[in-house]
């Protein structure tokens, strides 16, 4: 009994057997649950941007449900469709918008082409008549900057470019082809010289003096000539010269006046600001 005893006193005395066999039992024993529990299931299912998920999300104890797609989200995509849609579609409107315009342009140029077969007299005078409006409203906005418009001087203004200006080019451009008949560069410097130091003075004064007289004014004819003829034929000869010669050169007789029209702006505006310059007295 005393061994007995002694050797329950002393637990080194256990056989070691029987200590490996008891950690053993344990270790089982913990790791019991982790084998009789679910597996996990790896999911290669890739995201929406096509790529794997994460090595964290790839583990889950079942796979995702999936969700059916809900009214919001049919709403979402339908939108993503339709901007997606109209940002493809924006090129070729825009493709479309500018042959559009080109088309309407080439279609004015055709109908103004045709107006000028049809009614030579009648466009050329609208067209003088427009851009005689244009050159005083110029003239009296941006020269002069007046506080308020005067419709009066620009309604005469206008209406000689109309009655005047338009009707008077026409003939003279149509009599001056047949005048010169000679062809090349000495029929284009004969039509200049006739039409710059024969008919250009004479139209100058006559317009100014119509222009004084129609705005009330026909005592200040005299001097209006006397103080802005000569200058206002200078600035014509500067202006006039060189275009004329390749108006002349160039381009037909129909369109002669066309040419001059791109032109006729920036004489208008000239010719406004010496036609309305006051008068010093003497």
């Amino acid at each position: 009994m005393g061994r007995a005893e002694g050797e329950r006193s002393n637990p080194s005395t256990i056989p070691k057997t029987q200590s490996s066999s008891s950690s053993s039992s344990m270790a089982m024993a913990s790791a019991l649950p982790l084998l009789l529990g679910p597996r996990p299931i790896i999911s290669p299912r890739p995201t929406a941007t096509g790529r794997f998920l994460s090595s964290s999300a790839h583990l889950s104890t079942a796979p995702a449900p999936v969700e059916p797609l809900k009214g919001g989200g049919r709403l979402a995509r339908l939108q993503t469709l339709h901007a997606a849609s109209c940002c493809n579609s924006a090129p070729a409107a825009a493709s479309g918008g500018v042959e559009a315009a080109r088309a309407k342009g080439l279609q004015l140029v055709a109908w103004y082409l045709l107006s000028l077969d049809k009614h030579p007299v009648a466009t050329k005078a609208v067209t003088s008549a427009v851009l005689t409006l244009a050159g005083d409203l110029i003239c009296q906005l941006v020269i002069d900057k007046v506080p308020e418009l005067d419709l009066k001087r620009t309604f005469v203004f206008t209406l000689l470019g109309l009655v005047l200006v338009g009707p008077t080019l026409h003939f003279w451009y149509l009599y001056l082809s047949k005048l010169v008949t000679i062809s090349g560069t000495s029929g284009v410097i004969s039509r200049l010289l006739l039409d710059q130091f024969i008919f250009s003075p004479v139209f100058i004064g006559v317009f100014m003096s119509l222009l004084v007289t129609l705005e009330g004014k026909p005592s200040l004819v005299v001097p209006k000539l006397k103080q802005e003829w000569f200058s206002s034929l200078i600035a014509n000869w500067q202006l006039w010269i060189p275009f004329q010669f390749l108006n002349f050169y160039f381009v037909p007789q129909k369109l002669q006046v066309l040419a001059a029209n791109f032109v006729a702006l920036a004489w208008n505006v000239i010719l406004s600001y010496k036609a309305h310059k006051k008068v010093i007295a003497e």
